[in-house]
């Protein structure tokens, strides 16, 4: 294994979407373990700098394999379809009209009840759009298709970050 392993290898596991969040993170503290710096202590400046790099690169791996948005996003770019979220907004008419409704939704929204309520349909959104991407990624192996699913996801993930600070600024 070297720095330019792929995230799934230097876990050890196989690319896929759905994966054991808790063997991910045993398998994390091991590696952590063996990289970790402070075992290099004694070493030579380069073993110190390769420890160092090595438990940097370890560390990002596990930041994006642990996130499914980061982890589905990741598989694309693997496999020739990266995201483009910047320049490819496109999205289908239905997915538009429920964005465009949550944000009239928000603006009108005036208590806690409300927002909660809209809180938890946006997580429930959230959870079945995770469905789809494991069934799109692991199954189907569609990847342009799994690009389009996570600019959604995207954008309600983006959302749900609205209504929280919304929330917040009721709850202060």
């Amino acid at each position: 294994m070297n720095l330019l392993s792929n995230d799934f290898e230097i876990f050890g596991i196989a690319p896929a979407f759905a994966l054991d969040r808790d063997a991910l993170d045993a398998r994390w503290k091991d590696l952590q373990r063996e990289a970790h710096p402070d075992r290099f202590a004694s070493a030579d400046a380069q073993a110190q700098r390769q420890a160092m790099q090595w438990s940097v690169r370890i560390n990002e791996a596990y930041q994006r394999l642990k996130d499914p948005l980061k982890r589905a996003a990741y598989l694309c770019e693997l496999n020739g379809a990266p995201i483009q979220a910047e320049n490819n907004t496109a999205m289908p008419a239905a997915f538009l009209m429920q964005q465009m409704q949550w944000r009239e939704d928000l603006e009108d929204a005036r208590d806690g009840a409300a927002l909660e309520r809209m809180a938890d349909d946006v997580a429930a959104a959230r959870g079945r759009m995770l469905l789809d991407l494991q069934q799109v990624a692991d199954v189907q192996r569609d990847f342009p298709a799994l690009a389009g699913q996570v600019r959604a996801l995207m954008f309600v993930e983006r959302f749900a970050r609205d209504v929280e600070n919304r929330l917040d600024q009721l709850g202060q």
